[in-house]
């Protein structure tokens, strides 16, 4: 295909790749969006064979590209394993070694954490897969410092997603950290798809179902980021529900897999971080309409949960300078 950037993203096709998360990646970096008015992604598929069986021999893939196409990317989608106790290819694993020992981002979605560590790329880091083979991927590669129940894990170069439907959390994680949290929501809305949820959200693992149904939590944050500038606190919250701060408490840890000041906080940073993209300059007009109050918790919430300062997510994210005309 042309080539429409300078990022280049490849997706690894393996024997038995499971289609949901390649058509993931295929539509979040493959597909052309002429509507956000920037160079998109230059995405390329590529295969050890000329000729590769999806999973359950579904069909047989062709015409792509050689895995020498793995030595040009900047990102790349590793496969994943229908069967993790099936090792990759040899010549995939090789591919991967040589992409992480040049510094590209690594990336795998459900079992494709296998596939990352069977390459020796994850020794001594972070990473997540899905929950139905955390304990066999434990007790395979316990130098990896696995988090079992989180739907992704941004480790710097090497990111990896949990159950197949975390792959589009992550994508679009992706196309925030390389874009800006606008895009990344334009991107969702045209996926139908929640525009953000934390790589620290709890997997949906299975568990007894509750005697008494919890309600949804929806309508209150909803609620509260209609409110985002105001003092909210986690006892409004729960006012809100007519519920006490412990209860809702427990509610958020068992439908988020996070707090509700912890929730409270991220929706402020990202509600910031749009309001900078938009062209908002003064830090001390962001940070009180966010709710984050000053200019240096601002500063402290966004370098926490972005990497960047305000001033550097500016200069990545914010509009582009007006050029002079001349008189």
């Amino acid at each position: 295909m042309s080539r429409e950037s300078s990022h280049r993203v490849v997706a690894i096709v393996d024997e038995g790749s499971n289609l949901f998360e390649l058509g993931v990646a295929t539509e979040l970096f493959g597909l052309r969006r002429p509507e956000l008015g920037r160079p998109w992604y230059d995405f390329t598929l590529c295969s050890p064979t000329s000729g590769v069986r999806m999973h359950r021999g579904i069909f047989t893939m062709a015409g792509i590209a050689g895995l020498d196409a793995v030595d040009d990317a900047d990102t790349v989608i590793v496969p994943n394993r229908p069967d993790p106790e099936v090792e990759p290819a040899p010549e995939v694993l090789e591919a991967v070694r040589r992409a992480a020992g040049r510094g590209a981002r690594l990336v795998s979605f459900c079992t494709g954490t296998f596939t990352l560590a069977a390459a020796g790329v994850l020794d001594g880091r972070r990473a997540t897969t899905h929950w139905r083979w955390a304990e066999l991927f434990a007790a395979r590669h316990p130098a990896v410092r696995l988090e079992p129940d989180v739907l992704f894990v941004d480790d710097g170069d090497v990111l990896t997603a949990a159950g197949s439907a975390a792959a589009l959390d992550l994508g679009l994680h992706l196309i925030r950290l390389d874009h800006g949290a606008e895009v990344a929501n334009a991107v969702s809305r045209r996926l139908v798809f929640a525009a953000h949820r934390d790589g620290g959200q709890r997997q949906f693992i299975e568990r007894p179902i509750p005697a008494i149904p919890d309600a949804s939590l929806s309508p209150v944050l909803a609620w509260a980021q209609e409110r985002l500038h105001e003092p909210l606190t986690v006892a409004d919250l729960a006012a809100r529900t007519a519920a006490s701060p412990a209860t809702l408490h427990r509610r958020f840890r068992a439908e988020l897999g996070t707090t509700p000041l912890a929730w409270l906080t991220a929706e402020r940073v990202a509600h910031a971080c749009r309001l900078i993209e938009r062209g908002e300059v003064r830090l001390d007009a962001v940070a009180r309409a966010s709710g984050l109050g000053t200019a240096s918790n601002l500063r402290t919430q966004m370098l926490r949960r972005t990497g960047l300062t305000p001033s550097a997510y500016r200069r990545r994210f914010g509009p582009a300078p007006l050029t002079a005309r001349p008189v």
